[in-house]
């Protein structure tokens, strides 16, 4: 089964270094659909603390484009590449946006890494915010906490969630 070039879908690209917010900007003037996962942090420096949006994951974005427009992506000033996967250029299910969306909605304090995390068990989020969240019990600094592996990009969102929360499956 063919896909159809028409049909668009979310795939991540890699920006320039510390071009994220720029990029997003230039892609949303094309008219291109794209998302930019940022949250707050706590900045600090010598004489004052801050808080500034930060992309959530650095050096990528997200664009909901079809076959038609990957040129046009390209093109597009601080823009650096869209992301593989076995050879081929990396979709995401609209799922998962939605779930990233969700996450940076949520009153939890979010924590991005790259380390190579070990699978625990697979867990649902039963209550809250985060409802029907599916992820991976991890131990990170004797805490229990939320794990969502997202394909494709190489990291892992961590999340404090109570353990009454969850369920296992």
């Amino acid at each position: 089964m063919t896909k159809n070039a028409d049909a668009n879908q979310w795939h991540p690209v890699y920006t320039h270094p510390r071009a994220e917010k720029k990029a997003y900007e230039a892609l949303i003037n094309k008219g291109i659909t794209a998302y930019l996962p940022l949250h707050k942090q706590l900045k600090q420096w010598s004489d004052r603390k801050k808080w500034v949006e930060e992309p959530l994951v650095k050096s990528y974005l997200f664009v909901f484009i079809n076959e038609k427009q990957r040129t046009e992506v390209l093109m597009t000033k601080g823009i650096s590449r869209f992301i593989y996967f076995s050879n081929k250029i990396a979709t995401m299910p609209g799922k998962q946006i939605e779930d990233m969306k969700l996450l940076l909605a949520s009153p939890y304090e979010l924590e991005i890494t790259e380390k190579n995390l070990q699978a625990g068990e697979k867990i649902l989020i039963k209550a809250g915010p985060l409802k029907g969240i599916a992820g991976e019990i991890i131990s990170y600094r004797t805490q229990k906490q939320l794990v969502l592996k997202l394909e494709h990009l190489g990291c892992s969102i961590i999340v404090n969630v109570s353990a009454e929360l969850i369920d296992r499956f």
